[in-house]
């Protein structure tokens, strides 16, 4: 991607990872005593999920290939990230928030989906022959 093209997705990827870098302390201090062992597990799995995804994206749109495909696995990356983990976050988290948060049940999977989408897409964005790639 053109320089400029990639400035506000690695600024908002870069926020995210700081935010992943957070939110895994917070978990790993903080709800030990408010939650159960079992949905520190999952927070667990969100918060590597979310530091995963930061640096998938970072390194697609690093990475030559196709410019579309490239944007399309960002954007399915972020979206998913926020999904995936951030409906495990809440979730996990009911037992000390006790909001009503059932309806995040879908969501996990869905996040999921985009996530996976993001590899596939990632995976497009490199299948041209390495000619075609630096456009």
């Amino acid at each position: 991607m053109e320089q400029n093209s990639v400035r506000l997705p690695l600024i908002l990827l870069s926020l995210s990872g700081a935010l992943a870098v957070l939110l895994g302390a917070f978990g790993a201090h903080a709800l030990r005593n408010l939650v159960s062992d079992a949905s520190i597990q999952v927070w667990k799995t969100a918060s590597f999920y979310h530091f995963i995804h930061v640096l998938a994206a970072m390194i697609c749109l690093l990475l030559p290939g196709n410019q579309k495909a490239k944007q399309w696995a960002f954007h399915l990356f972020f979206w998913g990230t926020i999904c995936f983990s951030g409906s495990l976050y809440f979730l996990s988290t009911r037992e000390a928030h006790h909001l009503p948060v059932a309806f995040l049940g879908p969501v996990t999977p869905a996040g999921g989906l985009l996530l996976t989408a993001g590899w596939l897409a990632m995976a497009w964005s490199m299948s041209k022959p390495t000619s075609e790639r630096a456009q």
